[in-house]
């Protein structure tokens, strides 16, 4: 099974972004790429090449659906794992996430010591 080494986070909120990159690069030893909106993820990430992504549902301009479908029409994305990042993760709604092909949802406010190990559970279940 490869390893989980380079994840883009896509995410509006400039003090999540924080937090999350510190978690994720310092706590859990990841590459990581952030990205404040849909438009800049998809201007960047064939160039980044993600093992994983994660991403905001709630965000202005591309949401994160739209974001989702617009990475799911690049071929060489087609595979990479995507977890939405979300406050709203009513049963319906993580249902919807999982219908459009997500392979996990983490709900906010996450806790960052804990997110590099949520992440890392999510990517080897998804690897099964």
């Amino acid at each position: 099974m490869p390893e989980l080494k380079r994840i883009m986070y896509v995410e509006d909120e400039p003090d999540i972004r924080a937090v999350a990159e510190l978690a994720l690069v310092s706590i859990g030893g990841f590459t990581v790429k952030m990205c404040e909106s849909g438009a800049q993820a998809l201007a960047c990430v064939e160039a980044f090449n993600p093992d994983l992504i994660l991403l905001d549902v709630m965000m202005p301009g591309m949401d994160g659906r739209e974001t989702f479908r617009a990475l799911r029409a690049l071929p060489a994305l087609r595979a990479t794992p995507v977890v939405f990042m979300t406050a709203k993760a009513q049963p319906a709604e993580v249902e919807e996430y999982q219908r459009l092909g997500a392979v996990g949802v983490i709900t906010k406010p996450f806790d960052p010591m804990a997110l590099p190990d949520r992440v890392r559970e999510v990517w080897q279940s998804s690897r099964q």
